[in-house]
């Protein structure tokens, strides 16, 4: 069940491939996202409720140890502006992990939906994992 839960996320993230980013953008609007938005939204149109930010989205589920990730963990990150930070303020980004070292979300520097290859630079900036599923 969780499976097709998880392959039901990802295809509704794959339908939103090239819709643009705003920051700030509102909960749940159907056409432009920031990273956390698209995260909530294509897990709350299929029934998982997640909060608004990455940093509240962070305190949901369990840590994904080791580094074995499966489709549909969330995937935390720092940014330029928050990595001095301590703890939970670090996190400035979210992600959702699709397979094969791969990820779908959004951010300002590509400004649209995507899917990026979890490369060095990502990795540097990883913070944590977690399974909301």
């Amino acid at each position: 069940m969780v499976g097709i839960l998880v392959d039901r996320i990802i295809s509704t993230g794959m339908k939103k491939l090239g819709s643009p980013y705003v920051y700030n953008a509102p909960a749940y609007h159907p056409r432009f996202y920031d990273c956390s938005s698209f995260i909530q939204y294509i897990y709350g149109v299929n029934g998982v409720f997640l909060p608004r930010n990455a940093r509240q989205q962070y305190k949901m589920g369990t840590l994904i140890l080791n580094q074995r990730l499966k489709k549909g963990d969330l995937l935390f990150f720092t940014t330029g502006a928050r990595k001095n930070r301590k703890g939970i303020a670090k996190i400035g980004h979210v992600a959702t992990y699709i397979g094969s070292n791969k990820m779908i979300h959004t951010y300002r520097p590509m400004n649209k939906v995507v899917i990026t290859e979890i490369d060095s630079e990502w990795k540097k900036r990883f913070i944590a994992a977690k399974r909301v599923l």
